[in-house]
């Protein structure tokens, strides 16, 4: 730190616990012995344990403390002081010292796998924290540096000499020499290759997983960079092999943070670009993913911030439904019921048109964006992280405020097949020319980008987004412009598959009643009865289904029963 013109770091004056003592042999000894599993439960477990029973409030001993235990390996004490700083950054607020020395030691750590030979393997988990605590920590420089009405003398005069810092290019720098030098973009160009390399885990043989899964996490880490900088095709374009939406062929579903990160950010960058399908695709199937393993990290560190980006993405999705209702297609039966649950109420008002709900969600949900360029540190009014948030948020409510009027034309619109333009006009209580823009501006969002199965996550065609779809013609009678509307039709429910499931017992049943075995017990029971009648009450949309499978056939108008009583029955 010296190097920098600050102070030297504090001495650490307790004993080293003999179990720290051990847990630092252990862990060197099991990386050397490349043992995976015990690696991953030492720093998962082990790590987590120690740091709450001895260093809750204090920092773990510095590396000088502990590297004779480790033979001096280079290597190993440039990953202690990775753990060091990063349980630093969770327990307080670092100085601008530690955020420097904390850089240094990342920027060694970088350039032993970029310009040397790594044969050591790792905990893919590992691997992932370091890419995404190297990016939270510049973030946090970020919002650090930004602040400069709070600094005092000695800070401002300590940034102006360590101002290559957590510097944007130098963190940009980094990321893609780790892609580029790992080629995991070349390895991963087809499908079969990502496959594999999701099969293997990036473990192959006796060859070290650390230069590519940490390239492939990269890719990640820069869709993060780019997406705070609000460079959004650009963060989607960044991650190359990577596609969302291809769940099989990703291997970040095996790593928590890594798969809520891809999907967060990737999701934000295709809402800002006005791409709501895809956006809700991506809010979907996290948060399904989400609701799945979230059990299994109860006792994780990171099971608050797996809760809180899962109570983002619900407010994004809500945004993202509210402004195209067709997009809820997208979603499956248990997030829409969630969605409903946790948001109704502020969806029915974005619908209406009603300020502040949108920005209130979005100031809740959107990332803590940095500014591109540093602050002048001779200007201390500015607040460089307010005007990169209020510069994205200006940016998302022009184009929500164009389209606020539009749920309460659909409104009117679904009323009708055909309106003339003055009376849609009269009813919306607006003159003529506000009711054609207002249909322009429906016509322009009927449709958006989508991902079409081809290409990066960047690329698309444009697809059908629209729930109204309106004409404007001529009427020839009386020469007024005629509107006719035609209301696009909601996906098939998802209680329908239910009912689809137990039609195809239900035929099973029958052919067994029809058998010579049954012949005589036909009249015994009105199970089928009861059953058919409960599920016509509780489905009434699904009566088509059951006229197509024939079951009023069996039934009859009167409900005839047809089967014993269904504990006979081996079906039941």
């Amino acid at each position: 730190m010296e190097a920098y013109g600050g102070r030297a770091p504090e001495t650490y004056s307790d004993p080293v616990p003999d179990l720290v003592k051990q847990f630092v042999v252990y862990l060197y000894r099991h990386i050397r012995e490349r043992n995976i599993r015990e690696i991953f439960s030492m720093y998962d477990v082990s790590f987590a344990k120690l740091s709450e029973r001895f260093f809750k409030t204090t920092s773990w001993p510095p590396v000088h403390m502990i590297a004779d235990l480790v033979d001096g390996d280079h290597v190993f004490c440039l990953l202690y002081k990775e753990m060091y700083f990063r349980h630093l950054y969770a327990t307080a607020q670092p100085t601008l010292e530690q955020r420097c020395e904390s850089w240094d030691n990342y920027v060694s750590l970088f350039r032993v796998l970029l310009q040397s030979h790594v044969n050591m393997q790792l905990p893919n988990g590992w691997l992932w924290d370091m890419v995404d605590e190297f990016i939270y920590q510049f973030q946090s420089f970020s919002q650090y540096r930004g602040k400069l009405a709070q600094k005092s003398p000695h800070e401002l005069e300590l940034l102006k000499k360590c101002d290559g810092v957590w510097d944007l290019q130098g963190v940009l720098h980094y990321l893609q020499g780790l892609i580029d030098k790992s080629g995991v973009v070349r390895d991963l160009a087809t499908d079969e290759a990502q496959r594999r390399f999701v099969e293997t885990e990036g473990y192959e043989g006796h060859n070290s997983n650390v230069l590519r899964t940490m390239g492939y996490f990269s890719l990640v880490g820069l869709l993060r960079v780019h997406c705070l900088l609000g460079e959004y095709e650009t963060a989607l374009r960044a991650l190359g092999p990577i596609q969302p939406f291809k769940t099989g062929s990703l291997l970040t579903p095996k790593v928590a943070g890594a798969n809520i990160a891809l999907y967060y950010y990737a999701g934000f960058s295709y809402l800002m670009l006005q791409r709501y399908l895809d956006a809700t695709r991506s809010f979907n199937i996290i948060l399904t993913y989400i609701n799945r393993v979230k059990a299994y990290h109860q006792r994780s560190a990171q099971y608050d911030q797996i809760l809180k980006k899962n109570e983002q993405m619900y407010a994004l999705l809500a945004i993202t439904t509210s402004l195209c209702p067709a997009s809820q297609r997208n979603c499956d039966e248990s997030v829409t019921n969630t969605l409903k649950e946790k948001y109704n109420e502020k969806m029915q008002r974005m619908q209406r048109g009603l300020e502040g709900v949108v920005d209130e969600l979005f100031t809740y949900a959107c990332p803590k964006f940095v500014a591109a360029v540093p602050p002048r540190l001779d200007n201390l009014t500015v607040n460089s992280n307010q005007e990169a948030y209020r510069h994205q948020l200006r940016e998302f409510m022009a184009f929500v405020d164009q389209q606020r009027q539009l749920p309460v034309l659909k409104q009117f619109l679904k009323l009708y097949t055909t309106i003339s333009l003055p009376k849609l006009a009269a009813l919306m209580d607006t003159d003529e020319s506000s009711v054609k823009e207002q249909l322009r501006v429906l016509e322009r969002t009927s449709q958006c980008k989508t991902w079409n199965g081809q290409g990066d996550a960047a690329a698309g065609t444009m697809q059908s987004a629209a729930d109204v779809v309106v004409s404007v013609s001529k009427d020839p009678s009386s020469n007024a412009e005629l509107i006719s509307v035609e209301e696009v039709n909601a996906p098939r429910s998802k209680s329908n598959e239910f009912i689809l499931r137990h039609i195809t017992k239900f035929q099973e049943i029958v052919r067994d009643l029809n058998s010579p075995a049954l012949a005589g017990r036909t009249a015994a029971s009105q199970g089928i009865g009861t059953w058919c009648s409960r599920q016509a009450l509780l489905f009434p949309e699904s009566q088509g289904i059951w006229d197509h499978c024939g079951i009023w056939d069996h039934c009859g108008p009167n409900w005839a029963p047809l089967l014993y009583s269904a504990s006979s029955c081996r079906h039941s």
